[in-house]
């Protein structure tokens, strides 16, 4: 039976990430977007065929571009039309692209890399939860209701962006947990730019902020959460491959 590890010209980096990755699946996103799953009776490696994959690569530069782009189209939206929750919706998006940016990075590395990645993803989710707080609170004092037709199309632009970019990962969504995770980001993503378009309809029906508020603080929450539960486990990942 065909075995990866028997490959005398493999990568011996590649053969330790996969190893590593293996054995001790890393957190980088997958805790945050997914509850993971172990591969059971699988005994063949992802890691180097993922990291050797031009076309995943070529996916994944395409996801950062788009993410990049949509971080930078709402945040100037979010100012034009004073929405809080465009406003969080854009550094939600510019999370993405740095997640991106960083699982183009670590294919096929070292698992103590890999684990150091994820400490750096949790803490810019953490970032982008304490920045959009602070950004509801100014608002509260001092916001007035935002314009909610450029609020309902951004939304949605956004929400095709997000299907977009998850029907571009769907062929690599079981691959190891660094892929499992950019998939699964990305297809729940979709879920805030929903509630963004909703938050437009709220806005519109009460002419008030507070349904845009409402929006914005809950995305804060699920990105504070989410850094409060990948640190832990990134930690201990971390101690594990340093051993």
């Amino acid at each position: 039976m065909p075995h990866h590890h028997a490959d005398p010209h493999a990568d011996p980096h590649a053969d330790h990430a996969d190893h590593h990755a293996h054995h001790h699946p890393a957190p980088a996103a997958g805790h945050t977007c997914s509850h993971g799953h172990d591969h059971g009776g699988h005994d063949h490696d992802h890691g180097a065929s993922f990291a050797s994959n031009p076309a995943l690569r070529k996916v994944l530069w395409w996801a950062l571009a788009l993410n990049g782009g949509m971080f930078l189209l709402e945040v100037g939206l979010g100012v034009r039309s004073g929405s809080v929750a465009l406003w969080a919706d854009a550094l939600d998006f510019a999370g993405d692209a740095a997640s991106y940016a960083i699982s183009l990075m670590v294919l096929g590395w070292a698992a103590v890399w890999r684990a150091r990645a994820a400490l750096l993803k949790a803490a810019a989710m953490a970032s982008f939860g304490v920045l959009v707080l602070a950004r509801v609170v100014w608002a509260v004092m001092n916001g007035a209701p935002p314009e909610p037709m450029t609020m309902g199309l951004t939304g949605a632009l956004a929400l095709a962006v997000n299907l977009g970019v998850a029907l571009m990962l769907y062929a690599y969504r079981d691959g190891d947990a660094n892929m499992r995770s950019v998939w699964l980001c990305s297809r729940n993503d979709a879920i805030g730019n929903v509630a963004v378009m909703l938050a437009a309809v709220g806005v519109f029906g009460t002419g008030t902020v507070w349904p845009d508020l409402a929006v914005a603080g809950l995305m804060a929450g699920l990105g504070l959460n989410a850094a409060l539960r990948v640190l832990p486990h990134a930690r201990a990942e971390l101690q594990q491959a340093q051993k």
